[in-house]
């Protein structure tokens, strides 16, 4: 037990080897999830999905190696959903961006992040952000991730009339789509480990009966094989791009919201899933710097492993609340995604209609954060409110920050509530406007 003591922080008179091991297990049926999202969303840019999905996974591992043997803290670590999103929908397909250039945002925001967490520099601009823009982030990036949940499945679709429309919802991917959401919203109601996971499966299955109307063919087709070795990351393994593309005002603007985004995402992750354990206490928890380390360093490693920022996984309390306290259930965790690499076949034969429900129900899940804004305070409700619809309406999450940034500084300067507009606000501000007036 002292090797388990000196790696994982174990402590036998307070932990149970086979409690660990079993939050753990109960964490990666929580996040599996990304595993056949992942693939989906990067499909978009024409990125090799078996590639995408081996990328995922060995990101996921050595977050989840470096949280068990460094923090020795009972976290799990993915590639995270929204930034995946920001990655595709926005750096690539919004703003014109090659895959290879997000990469390298990639790349320097986890480089970034190790600097900050070393120098505490994190802990500055976490204070100079409101709160009430840390919240509408959150549920921001929500109706954005689920608002491409819709769109994956055809339940919402394009229209010169009204932009968007509800699509045919009788037939093929948008049916589907409809019994999947209402199939994993009942399993998480009912509080069922790995609820999304097995709503994916369950659909996935689903689609092997409902036919696509533009095809004639089943939604799902059988994978060829159940167990195979995974696909090389070769394609985009450390594809960045050339130093001399890195200094330019869209790779600032793109590093810090890559930044932004898993900075508060990760902070009110571990705050609110510590919370009312002995792992720590609000805005105090310890070893908090370690933590976000291993965050900074598995979003290095995603990078050069061909996928978007790694953060830690606000379904991480699912194995704490199951007992999980140490780092032997984050290895747990990284054992677990490891062996779902021989396992490709099946989470790639799962198509978008499949996946679109997990969209829905974790953008409900991070709406939480809204209930705690002062709606009343029309000063802070007004920033938040634009930062959480522009998201989703200008199908862009930074465009949604940097609105609200500069929303909050025109309305308490307008409201003479200068004290609550820190230094950082308003430079950020002037830096953002002048990002819309000549870029």
């Amino acid at each position: 037990m002292s090797f388990l003591n000196k790696a994982f922080g174990l402590d036998p008179k307070k932990h149970n080897v086979r409690t660990e091991v079993v939050a753990g297990i109960t964490t990666f049926l929580t996040m599996a999830y990304i595993l056949a999202v992942n693939p989906n969303i990067f499909g978009a840019l024409d990125m090799p999905r078996g590639s995408v999905f081996t990328a995922t996974a060995l990101a996921a591992i050595v977050g989840t190696l470096v949280m068990a043997f460094y923090a020795k803290k009972p976290f799990g670590l993915a590639p995270g959903m929204g930034l995946n999103a920001f990655f595709v929908f926005t750096v690539c397909l919004g703003m014109g961006h090659t895959w290879q250039f997000a990469l390298t945002a990639v790349l320097i925001e986890g480089i970034i992040f190790v600097i900050m967490t070393v120098t505490k520099l994190r802990s500055w601009l976490l204070q100079a952000i409101p709160g009430t823009l840390k919240k509408a982030i959150g549920a921001g990036i929500g109706l954005f991730i689920a608002f491409i949940g819709l769109q994956n499945a055809g339940i919402i679709v394009n229209s010169d009339a009204t932009l968007v429309t509800l699509g045919d919802i009788t037939h093929g991917p948008a049916l589907l789509g409809l019994i999947g959401l209402v199939i994993t919203a009942g399993l998480v109601m009912a509080k069922v480990r790995g609820g999304i996971l097995i709503g994916i499966l369950v659909t996935a299955a689903l689609g092997l009966i409902i036919k696509d109307p533009a095809t004639g063919a089943a939604i799902t087709t059988l994978p060829t094989a159940v167990v195979s070795l995974p696909d090389s990351v070769g394609p985009i393994f450390c594809k960045f791009v050339p130093f001399k593309e890195i200094f330019s005002i869209d790779m600032l603007i793109v590093v810090f919201t890559f930044l932004f985004i898993d900075m508060f995402d990760t902070m009110g992750t571990l705050i609110g899933v510590c919370q009312g354990t002995e792992l720590g206490e609000k805005e105090n928890i310890d070893g908090l710097d370690k933590m976000f380390m291993a965050d900074a360093v598995a979003t290095c490693a995603g990078a050069c492993f061909g996928t978007s920022t790694t953060t830690t996984y606000v379904e991480s309390a699912s194995g704490v609340g199951a007992g999980g306290r140490t780092g032997l259930t984050a290895f747990s965790v990284g054992g677990c995604f490891a062996l779902a690499l021989f396992f490709s076949p099946i989470f790639l034969a799962i198509p978008g209609a499949a996946t679109a429900p997990a969209l829905v129900i974790v953008g409900v899940m991070m709406m939480h954060s809204i209930k705690v804004i002062h709606w009343e305070d029309y000063a802070k409700s007004i920033p938040a409110f634009l930062t959480v619809i522009l998201m989703p309406l200008a199908y862009s999450i930074s465009d949604g920050i940097l609105i609200g940034v500069i929303a909050y500084v025109i309305t308490h300067a307008i409201s003479g509530k200068f004290k609550d507009i820190s230094i950082t606000m308003w430079i950020l501000a002037a830096l953002f406007v002048c990002k819309y007036i000549f870029i």
